[in-house]
């Protein structure tokens, strides 16, 4: 069965489209399509909704918890727009740094408004914390868990 995932990319200092950069690849080695989107379009990947879709989001936060400057206009319109997502399968990777109060709070925010639109969570998000975690390493370990629950949730 083919799998494509498109990767959701919200980043202001590049750290995060590093890292989804990495996942992706991973993802293609597993077998899996990929398709980066570092400013995601609101229409162009709700219009394309269907019951194959994944969204794989990894969101940084940045200022005051707000959405990085990539998916600003994205996530405004999630919360304007209000969508039915129902089709569409997810999980979200939050970026941030404990020492700030609004710690992943774009992440947080992102996955709560997917649930809210009526998107399958595939898997629990996964909140890094910058100042301490290994990014690349507990981003490998969650994606294998999100695209064996995939996987089952395909069958």
């Amino acid at each position: 069965m083919h799998h494509k995932i498109d990767i959701l990319v919200a980043t202001t200092s590049g750290n995060t489209e590093y890292l989804a950069d990495q996942l992706a690849a991973q993802l293609q080695q597993d077998g899996f399509t990929t398709e980066l989107h570092y400013e995601p379009d609101y229409q162009q990947l709700t219009s394309s909704i269907n019951q194959d879709s994944v969204w794989l989001c990894c969101v940084a936060c940045h200022g005051a918890g707000d959405y990085a400057d990539s998916m600003l206009d994205f996530a405004e319109q999630l919360h304007s727009k209000q969508p039915d997502l129902k089709p569409l399968r997810y999980g979200v990777i939050a970026i941030g740094d404990s020492c700030y109060d609004t710690y992943c709070a774009a992440g947080r925010d992102c996955d709560e408004q997917l649930a809210k639109a009526g998107a399958q969570r595939l898997q629990d998000r996964l909140e890094i914390d910058m100042s301490i975690d290994d990014p690349a390493k507990k981003a490998s370990t969650w994606a294998r868990s999100f695209t064996e629950q995939m996987c089952i949730k395909a069958e």
